[in-house]
């Protein structure tokens, strides 16, 4: 199933280099050559991922010509001899060293820090005397401490533009240069203002390969000390879907992490995001819970303890604007117990529960959050003990009609090709994704593609980060989705532009397809979408004629009530195109949560077991039931939403939520807040106190993503393992403990010695993950599925062949335009839109807790087009109040053209201005997805009173 990749084989040439042969391919350079000789040629300005550029010379060799040559930009010849050391060299490197130093502040602030100047480096390996050296004269190159998480020392930078390739070329933020000339030139951001001024995004992969002590980690906390000092733990991010490779710095002193590094592995090359470099501290933030906690009885009944989370009104105690749950008002409302205690009540309610209303009155949120062994006990403890597959995670509002559309069309709903193959790709098409904010490392692969060639298309309603880098970018009528790639599949078929071999020995359906398309020409979609004709035209050409297409997209796609078929379009031009299966194409709905993708896998769903097997079918009910040693339910279980609406209605009496936090993830959270208070019972485990917890009848203390071991797939379906680096907090447990210590107290075994002992009952139970073993995931995991675990990576590019299908063929599926459920009308005339920040994550739970992280981005905001805010009489910075049919927030407004007129856009992280106060709880009826991306709101100038507790804080 797999296909191989690459670029066309290269010569090879023979040289010799300190008197060794070596042959490598033609375009080798020599400090290449030599580093794979295991000979050292030091160097300042070059770095193995960067684009060489010889400015610093102090890794010159000689070549038998009349002046040394630099190895690192010098490729290697058929019969060239290579000396790398000499006097003459040596005595070379030594006075550039000794040059560099004469301008070098005596305190390197990387040297003090990591121990790792490699300026000092080289002064120890040629014994410079740094006293004998005058003391630099003082130029006004001054510190820059501006920026939350990077320092800057101009006197300690030696312009080896180490930063500027960084930021320009693997990154691709392109905001660090060069100002002034000869002596007073430095390096500067963007038009020379200061770092935390410009529009640098945090990403630290300058300060990553400075090699002096010019850009530097700043201190979260906790001091940073040589690495030798440190313990090093290898795992992974907590954070998005990408999973990058994380080598974390621990002061077993202070259980606490001091910095991180990024991996080379497959899916990140060392790169890292803000949030994975400088995201970490709120691990052992002081608002952790340590010790189980119940409800007193006399704050009954439930409700929110700490305030109305929209920030309309006060509470008796008034709270300060903005942040999160304050434990000071919340905890009165709770005692704490003993683990026994805590965990006889849970399991006796429970049982109380299903033993008067049956096991379908009883439901669990699981996370997404955690590992996939924690996933998988959880729902085998919802499906073997509670007896219902009433279970679902934050996929139902993430990719769940994603998912629903792949399983229809292609038979898998996993992704097909990994995104760093993009570099294979012709034409690239982002569709409803900000790939920039939601998935930043993804994104860094994505633009380097883009600047090497590659054809970037980019479609959404709004301009988003990486539509600076699209070829062309198209700006759709929100919700106009299927109009729009209608009229692309419509030109394609008029024009002659599919791949016929594929579509006639691959696929199915074509001819219903065709039919549905003739009924859009691009004049009719420019009506719908507000694309001219002629634009629709072009672009679906450059598609159409591709040699490769990849084909990513994002929420914008899946969060509407007609999401299914937002996918079921885009698969349809992929299948049309005949771009699945191989190098440069696929599908690849890019996964939002880190585990969002095992967390599915692990069959945290409520209509499948683990593998995507169905809960309807018997067969498989038999397996599981002969695994698990107990008879299961065999109708299909609630949705997110769905649970909420059993609890309003009293057919759901009893949750167990497990790190998720839906009263401010959920749409329409006046809704679920008396979801969540008429539930009989409700046990929430956790790490913080969140805006849910504060309903909870009994709180568990659980252990964030530090302070465990487990697996995790990303969006590639990759599965790595995330390593315990820090001892939780006071009382704290692992999550799977406390699982299966209450599945033990309502009368069913399940035992387990460590997480592995997990994953190995999860790998036999699911057949994509067959043969993967703790052992084997070493040391950057394995994409399933995976034929040869021991030796293999596993299989990158699926479908190459056949589907899983009952015919071995993809199904074209049409789909009809239909506008979104809830339209703007005269009452309510802008379309929200609501999404995510790079700084931050879903519901804050943990970035709010992050010191860099908060800095950057503390507070929230609405973004409205500046022509709207003009007609309104409305000024940047002013408070609006949003109002939908559902509730209202008040918060300040930015003025941008990234946000076209009539639309708001809303980040849904902040608990004072929750945007699910405003957004649609309707559902797509094929994936049960709300429409998160669009609903109806009006926009309306504060009044005093909403200005006055904006001010005091949510009551």
């Amino acid at each position: 199933m797999a296909s191989a990749v690459g670029a066309p084989a290269r010569r090879l040439v023979t040289c010799s280099i300190d008197g060794r042969p070596v042959t490598v391919p033609e375009g080798t350079t020599i400090w290449e050559a030599a580093r794979q000789l295991g000979i050292e040629i030091p160097v300042l300005c070059h770095d193995p991922r960067l684009r060489p550029v010889g400015v610093c010379r102090v890794c010159v060799v000689d070549v038998g010509e009349r002046v040394l040559a630099a190895a690192c930009v010098r490729g290697v010849a058929d019969g060239m001899k290579v000396t790398t050391t000499s006097e003459g060299i040596e005595r070379c490197r030594k006075t550039l060293t000794e040059l560099l130093l004469s301008d070098y502040p005596r305190e390197s602030r990387r040297e003090a820090t990591l121990g790792d100047d490699e300026l000092l480096a080289l002064a120890r390996r040629y014994g410079i005397d740094r006293e004998a050296i005058p003391l630099p004269r003082g130029d006004g190159r001054r510190e820059d401490l501006s920026s939350p998480v990077i320092a800057v020392d101009h006197a300690a930078c030696i312009l080896c533009d180490r930063c500027i390739r960084a930021c320009d070329e693997v990154q691709h933020n392109d905001v660090i240069g060069r100002t002034g000339k000869g002596y007073g030139a430095r390096i500067a951001f963007d038009l020379d203002v200061p770092m935390g001024e410009s529009t640098c995004v945090s990403c630290g992969e300058c300060a990553a390969v400075c090699p002096t002590g010019a850009l530097t980690h700043k201190s979260l906390g906790v001091a940073i000390h040589p690495r030798a000092e440190l313990r090093a733990v290898d795992s992974v991010c907590p954070y998005c879907g990408v999973g990058c490779a994380v080598t974390y710095y621990v002061d077993l002193s202070k259980n606490a992490i001091a910095f991180a590094d990024g991996r080379p592995s497959p899916g990140n090359d060392s790169r890292l995001c803000v949030k994975g470099r400088y995201g970490f501290d709120y691990a052992f933030h002081p608002q952790r819970l340590a010790k189980p906690l119940i409800r007193r009885g006399e704050y009954y009944p439930k409700g929110p303890l700490s305030g109305d989370v929209r920030g309309e009104g006060r509470g008796a105690r008034g709270r300060k604007p903005g942040g999160v749950v304050d434990s000071e008002e919340v905890l009165p409302a709770f005692r704490e117990a003993s683990w026994d205690e805590a965990l006889d009540l849970v399991a006796r309610r429970f049982l109380e529960i299903r033993a008067t209303h049956g096991p379908d009155a009883l439901a669990g949120f699981g996370s997404a959050k955690c590992s996939n062994e924690e996933a998988y006990v959880f729902q085998k403890l919802l499906r073997a003990v509670f007896g219902t597959n009433n279970g679902d995670h934050c996929t139902r509002l993430c990719h769940a009609s994603s998912v629903a559309a792949l399983l229809e069309t292609i038979g898998s709903g996993a992704v097909t090709n990994v995104y760093g193959d993009v570099r294979n790709a012709d034409v690239v098409l982002v569709a409803g994704s900000n790939t920039t904010d939601n998935h930043p490392v993804a994104a860094t692969f994505i633009k380097d593609a883009a600047a090497r060639g590659t054809k970037l298309l980019v479609v959404d309603s709004r301009e988003t980060g990486i539509a600076r880098h699209a070829h062309h970018f198209l700006r759709i009528a929100p919700g106009s989705d299927v109009a729009l790639y209608n009229a692309w599949m419509h030109v394609l078929i008029e024009e002659d532009l599919i791949d016929h071999e594929f579509v006639r020995e691959r696929t199915e359906g074509f001819d219903a397809l065709k039919e549905v398309a003739r009924r859009y020409p691009p004049e009719l979609a420019e009506g719908i979408c507000g694309v001219p004709a002629g634009r629709i035209r072009e672009v679906a050409r450059i598609f159409g004629r591709a040699r490769a297409a990849l084909i990513f997209w994002g929420m914008g796609i899946s969060q509407h009530t007609h999401g299914t078929d937002n996918a079921r379009c885009l698969i349809s031009l992929a299948l049309l195109s005949g771009s699945v299966g191989r190098p440069g194409t696929g599908l690849h709905p890019l996964r939002g949560q880190n585990n969002v993708q095992g967390a599915s896998d692990a069959g945290l769903i409520p209509m499948v077991y683990p593998d995507y097997q169905s809960v309807e079918d018997p067969a498989v009910q038999r397996q599981f039931e002969e695994a698990w040693g107990v008879a299961l339910n065999p109708k299909r279980g609630l949705t997110v939403v769905e649970i909420m609406e059993g609890a309003l209605r009293k057919t759901v009496r009893g949750m167990y939520i497990l790190g998720e936090n839906p009263f401010l993830s959920d749409p329409n959270i006046n809704k679920v807040r008396k979801a969540l208070a008429s539930l009989d019972f409700l046990v929430v485990q956790d790490i913080f106190l969140t805006e849910t917890a504060e309903f909870a009848d009994v709180i568990l203390p659980a252990t964030s993503f530090f302070e465990k071991t487990g697996t995790y797939t990303n969006t590639d379906r990759r599965v790595q393992i995330g390593r315990q680096a820090l001892e939780p907090p006071g009382d704290a447990r692992l999550d799977w403990t406390i699982v299966c210590e209450i599945a033990r107290r309502m009368g069913y075994r399940m035992e387990y010695r460590d997480a592995e002992e997990i994953f190995d009952e999860l790998t036999s139970l699911a057949p994509s993950y067959a043969g993967l073993t703790y052992r084997s995931l070493e040391p950057y995991g394995k994409l399933w599925p995976c034929p040869d675990p021991e030796t293999g990576d596993g299989i990158q590019i699926l479908f190459d062949d056949a589907f899983p299908t009952p015919s071995g063929r993809a199904k074209f599926v049409p789909a009809e335009y239909q506008p979104a459920a809830e339209l703007p009308d005269d009452e309510y005339p802008f379309v929200l839109n609501t999404g995510r920040l790079l700084e931050h994550w879903h519901t804050g739970t943990m970035t709010r807790r992050a010191r860099a992280l908060h800095a950057i981005q503390p507070s929230a905001f609405c973004e409205m087009n500046p022509e709207d805010l003009e007609h309104l009489g409305i000024e940047p910075g002013d408070l609006v109040t949003l109002r939908s049919r559902r509730g209202s927030i008040t918060l300040r407004v930015q003025a941008s053209p990234r946000t076209a007129p009539g639309a708001v856009f809303v980040p849904f992280h902040f608990r004072e201005a929750a945007a699910n106060a405003l957004t649609n709880d309707r559902l797509d009826p094929y994936g049960k997805i709300p429409e998160l991306k669009f609903c109806a709101v009006r926009v309306e100038k504060a009044l005093a009173d909403e200005r006055l507790e904006h001010a005091s804080g949510p009551s």
